[in-house]
């Protein structure tokens, strides 16, 4: 499939699928091809809409030298039309999505883009998840990058990119 523009969801928009945007952005940049892609994330909740991403997902992302620009957001029935691939980051925010409307063929969970859960990817319910860290501290947003980092690599070389 031609995929030109991916969203990344969570359930508030502050520190998963903005972590994923920034890291999938930086090595789309790096590749060269970000040009030719649209690449955004919202979260399935409204709690953070119009706020910055959580403090500690931009400091997990700045030890690492990635930069995060983000202001959270809702997710709208229109993304469906405008985005190729809907990545969720866990299985409740999947089920959240198709109840919305969310095509099944669109919509695909982040990890199964990383090379070591790619046998499972077609089958959402048995693709790892990628757990929201909110409630915790440094380390589990800092095992959350570690764990979309592979993911994002994966999704990169799966999109075939228009030229």
């Amino acid at each position: 499939m031609l995929y030109r523009s991916v969203l990344f969801v969570c359930l508030g928009n502050i520190c998963r699928s903005p972590m994923a945007e920034a890291i999938f952005i930086e090595q789309a940049a790096t590749a060269g091809v970000l040009d030719r892609l649209e690449v955004d994330s919202c979260g399935t909740g409204a709690w953070h809409v119009g706020g910055n991403a959580d403090a500690r997902t931009i400091s997990a992302c700045q030890r690492r030298g990635t930069a995060v620009k983000h202001v959270a957001r809702q997710v709208d029935v229109a993304d469906f039309a405008r985005y190729d691939l809907i990545v969720a980051m866990d299985h409740a925010n999947a089920r959240n999505l198709l109840t919305l409307g969310c095509p099944a063929g669109k919509l695909r969970l982040m990890r199964g883009f990383d090379s070591e859960h790619a046998a499972v990817a077609g089958d959402l319910s048995a693709v790892p998840i990628v757990p929201d860290p909110y409630h915790d501290g440094d380390e589990e947003f800092d095992r959350v990058y570690s764990m979309l980092l592979p993911a994002c690599r994966g999704l990169l070389d799966a999109m075939v990119i228009p030229g």
